[in-house]
């Protein structure tokens, strides 16, 4: 059992949005899975509880396009573990390429302003929540927003693994749509994980979002995905919250009392013990909309010198600007908190920002791109 000072009301969060519609598919889906039964043996198990007949058709409609009627809701929960023994997580995804400057001012110019120094457009995408990001120095990032309610780390794992590449191939294609032009790539997705309702607490607590924060972990990556996988995940999770584990490059940023949080090259982990102290969810967010604008940017430059080429800059945001982003991502603000400045040396760390700034100024410097 969670102890009830330790769980979060979300009430006290106004920036969460829970994606109700999604939260009851996946409800359903994982319901149908965990008791290993097709579309039409789960509809003649439902039948008869909600007193009128499900078919394979609406079980398929409702895991994919159609919300879930309360009845087979309540009857589900019924046959499934209780919400207290089911993780929910919010997963946040950035997906980031390089568009180049013509199409970042024409997509701006359909955008609204977020924050002094970039713009963004709503993007419609029925799996989830979804926005384009969109920089004056030629970069684009897709924040795609999902929530989770999964029964433990192992499926949050396999999900994340599978939906990777899907990911990216639909970031891809819809960039390049978007700026015109074939030869834009998304390369990387960076996953930040907002864990709002935890199944453990104390130390097997901290140990979950260490695994949370790297799920790759978990997966045996010469293993089809399939129910064999989720199975070996499953067992790699039990041992190591049982015997712990830790990742030397992984960095915490959380405070005794108020939160959990962890940072690794795979992306990052939170839990807010306290609401009323903690970071906010935003804050997370933004700091890494920053960290990934910059580092695509560094990418472009240093990919142009890997290939042999002189690098070319965004007029305005050569290496000048690269040193002043460079000195915006390390040090501390006056007015700054010690939660966030822990939160942002973390990201900035484990991210390897720092090295791939030195090399694109010192690129761009020697290309005379001021």
């Amino acid at each position: 059992m969670v102890e009830p000072s330790k769980v979060v009301d979300l009430r006290t969060r106004t920036t969460y949005r829970p994606d109700c519609a999604n939260l009851a598919r996946n409800r359903l889906i994982l319901a149908r899975k965990s008791l290993g039964l097709s579309r039409s043996e789960f509809a003649d198990l439902l039948t008869p509880m909600v007193g009128w007949p499900v078919s394979p058709d609406a079980i398929e409609a409702w895991e994919t396009s159609l919300v879930p009627p309360g009845d087979i809701l309540i009857a589900v929960s019924t046959v499934t573990p209780s919400a207290s023994d089911r993780l929910g997580v919010r997963s946040h995804k950035f997906i980031a390429a390089y568009i180049g400057e013509t199409a970042a001012a024409r997509l701006t110019e359909q955008a609204e302003p977020a924050g002094h120094d970039h713009h963004t457009l709503p993007v419609d995408l029925p799996a989830g929540g979804c926005r384009l990001h969109i920089w004056p120095y030629g970069v684009a990032i897709l924040h795609l927003v999902e929530d989770l309610d999964v029964p433990n780390v192992a499926h949050l794992a396999v999900w994340r693994y599978q939906s990777y590449e899907h990911n990216l191939d639909w970031a891809t294609t819809h960039l390049r749509q978007l700026a015109g032009d074939d030869t834009v790539a998304a390369s990387y997705v960076l996953s930040l994980y907002w864990v709002h309702s935890p199944t453990w607490v104390g130390q097997m607590l901290d140990t979950a979002l260490r695994i949370i924060c790297a799920p790759r972990v978990l997966i045996d990556r010469d293993q089809p995905v399939g129910d064999a996988c989720v199975a070996v995940a499953e067992q790699a999770e039990r041992e190591l919250l049982a015997g712990g584990f830790h990742q030397q490059e992984m960095r915490s940023f959380g405070l005794a009392g108020v939160s959990v949080g962890y940072a690794s090259w795979s992306g990052v982990a939170y839990h807010p013990l306290d609401p009323a102290r903690c970071l906010a969810e935003e804050e997370l967010v933004n700091c890494e909309l920053s960290a990934q604008a910059i580092w695509a940017y560094c990418e472009h430059i240093n990919g142009q010198v890997e290939q042999g080429h002189d690098p070319g800059a965004v007029g305005g945001f050569g290496w000048r600007f690269l040193r002043a982003a460079r000195s915006r991502l390390t040090n501390p603000r006056p007015r700054e908190t010690g939660q966030h400045r822990s939160m942002r040396d973390a990201i900035v760390e484990t991210s390897g920002i720092v090295g791939h700034l030195d090399q694109a100024i010192e690129a761009l410097r020697e290309a005379g791109r001021q």
